[in-house]
């Protein structure tokens, strides 16, 4: 059976929710931007930070594993559901005794109580029906597509009223909420079979061993693309924490876009047909080559447009922004084109490479970033994030050489 016309269809409904989603985002973020101060926003990002944390440190590879399994995944819904429960449990007791200490690490007092309402989100979480991840599995796009869109919609649409209303980050945090709710409930409506609370020792631990380099990848990118956030919060402060990360939102947007659509439409096409060798490089090579032009174009643009950017979504105040978006768009170019060859390694279950990719990146962020931060400030910090991108990409092409000839 081919492919190509599934991939053209993946690639027109997922490439339509990126489009939406970021077209939704940008118009959330210029709304929120001009009511509260790049502080109110930096008080936020701490929320963002250690809920995105605590998420991947306990990320089981279960949605992974579900497109990767060639038998009927309906027998794995049941474990899949409690394996997510206990995870969502785990996640929310974490963050809400850690609140104080992570608001006092920040110097950042307001980020207590916001951390303390952000504890919902995951316990909520946890209770998705793992059913759904049937339409990215069945090349469904057309119902992710509406599922995804559902969700992000909700979250902005009572993000922008809370901050309207509350004149605070309160209101992104509720948003937050609001779309955990609404997608427990989408998806038990949607989504068949319905999991069970049934506990299936000997699953679970298939799907532990499965997962943990997923879980290792997970726990490693999280420290490769926050490191920076961390520690421009910690040495310059709340206020230019909050423009680095809204800076590297709208730079790495349009890229992030990119990669995300062709990883969605790709990874479960490529476990398809993991074993044809041939065809299966070819549809490799054809997705890299796709990805490369399409980045590089995105790339170009945002760099060259960053003032007009910055001014119109963000206004006055935001200034400094605008030279940490051009350079954080060279950024997103190399880390795209680098991060489009995830889906082949996952499909061929090669979780491992990835890993180990990643581990080599986030090091030579480490090593770089304190003292570029010290002595340049978020620049500093953008640069570093390069410099980890680049040390990877050897690594990055053997594996991807290695894999192919299996």
């Amino acid at each position: 059976m081919g492919y190509f016309k599934d991939t053209l269809k993946g690639l027109s409904w997922m490439t339509a929710f990126r489009v939406l989603y970021r077209l939704i985002g940008v118009i959330r973020i210029a709304i929120i931007a001009h009511i509260l101060t790049p502080f109110s926003l930096g008080v936020f990002g701490v929320v963002t930070i250690i809920l995105g944390f605590l998420e991947i440190i306990t990320e089981t590879g279960i949605n992974i594993f579900l497109i990767q399994e060639k038998e009927d995944i309906d027998n794995y819904i049941d474990t899949a559901w409690v394996v997510s429960i206990i995870r969502g449990l785990l996640i929310s007791i974490l963050i809400f005794i850690t609140a104080s200490p992570i608001s006092g690490f920040f110097n950042s007092p307001g980020s207590k109580a916001l951390l303390y309402i952000a504890s919902l989100v995951p316990l909520i979480r946890g209770l998705i029906n793992p059913s759904i991840v049937k339409f990215q599995k069945e090349l469904q796009f057309n119902k992710e597509f509406l599922y995804r869109i559902s969700v992000f919609s909700i979250e902005c649409l009572v993000s922008v009223l809370g901050v309207i209303i509350l004149q605070s980050a309160y209101g992104m945090v509720l948003g937050l909420v609001a779309s955990a709710v609404f997608e427990v409930f989408y998806t038990f409506i949607v989504a068949r079979p319905w999991p069970k609370f049934a506990f299936h020792k000997v699953k679970i631990q298939r799907v532990v061993e499965r997962g943990k380099w997923v879980t290792l990848f997970g726990i490693f990118d999280y420290f490769y693309t926050q490191s920076d956030n961390v520690v421009v919060g910690k040495i310059l402060g709340i206020a230019p924490l909050g423009i680095y990360q809204n800076a590297y939102k709208i730079s790495t947007a349009p890229l992030t876009e990119v990669g995300d659509i062709f990883y969605r439409v790709t990874f479960p096409i490529f476990s398809k047909i993991s074993g044809e060798a041939a065809r299966l490089k070819s549809a490799f090579i054809k997705n890299t080559l796709a990805n490369f032009v399409l980045m590089t174009t995105a790339g170009i643009i945002v760099f060259v447009f960053a003032a007009p950017i910055v001014n119109i979504l963000f206004g006055k105040g935001w200034e400094s922004a605008i030279p940490v978006v051009k350079l954080l768009s060279v950024l997103g170019v190399v880390r795209g084109i680098a991060s489009s060859t995830n889906s082949l390694l996952v499909a061929k279950e090669k979780q491992k490479y990835s890993a180990i990719v990643t581990i080599v990146s986030t090091l030579g962020l480490w090593v770089t970033i304190i003292p570029l931060t010290q002595t340049y400030g978020i620049i500093g910090a953008g640069a570093s994030a390069i410099i980890g991108t680049l040390i990877s990409l050897p690594f990055t092409g053997y594996f991807i050489f290695k894999t192919l000839k299996t």
